[in-house]
């Protein structure tokens, strides 16, 4: 079983690492488009607007396409001062717990994201100067949330189904 969710782990990273590498290419876009609007608006005095918009536009989905990847190189702040005394045992149900809690805030977020996707794209909202359809922005943050949701979802099972490492060393090394 676990040799299953290792793999299925493995073929979402492709998803995760694709994710990301999108989420890099809109950084490089929005950072040639910011200077684009620094230069017109400073040396040419003529600013222009759409910079402005897109770049907010933006930047809540870029936001949330390096979530998972996030996850995948274990990038969040984790303060470990106490944990670390713990016995392996109890380190590994700190860890279900994080777990737990990481998988439960994905589920959430992904309802809510594609519950907005859906009300943006029947509504047939766009942005106010650039008239993008909205539900682009939140189809896209409601996808990378669902792929973080399942990365999530597997890597708890992961945790859960490994048993706890003798040593610390072990635990650096493979737990996570």
């Amino acid at each position: 079983m676990l040799r299953l969710i290792d793999r299925a782990a493995k073929t979402v990273e492709w998803l995760v690492v694709g994710l990301a590498a999108i989420g890099s290419l809109i950084i490089v876009v929005q950072m040639l488009w910011i200077s684009y609007g620094v230069f017109m608006r400073y040396a040419i005095g003529r600013p222009d607007r759409m910079v402005t918009e897109a770049t907010a536009l933006l930047l809540f989905p870029v936001a949330l396409l390096g979530l998972a990847y996030a996850m995948r190189e274990d990038s969040y702040p984790r303060v470990t001062l106490l944990t670390d005394t713990f016995k392996p045992g109890l380190q590994k149900l700190v860890l279900l717990f994080n777990g737990l809690i990481m998988l439960l805030i994905g589920v959430f977020f992904s309802i809510t994201t594609t519950y907005a996707t859906l009300r943006a794209f029947n509504s047939g909202a766009s942005s106010e100067i650039l008239n993008w359809p909205r539900y682009m922005f939140w189809g896209v943050a409601a996808a990378s949330l669902i792929v973080f949701t399942v990365y999530a979802a597997l890597r708890l099972l992961q945790i859960a189904l490994r048993p706890p490492p003798a040593t610390q060393k072990e635990a650096d090394d493979g737990m996570v």
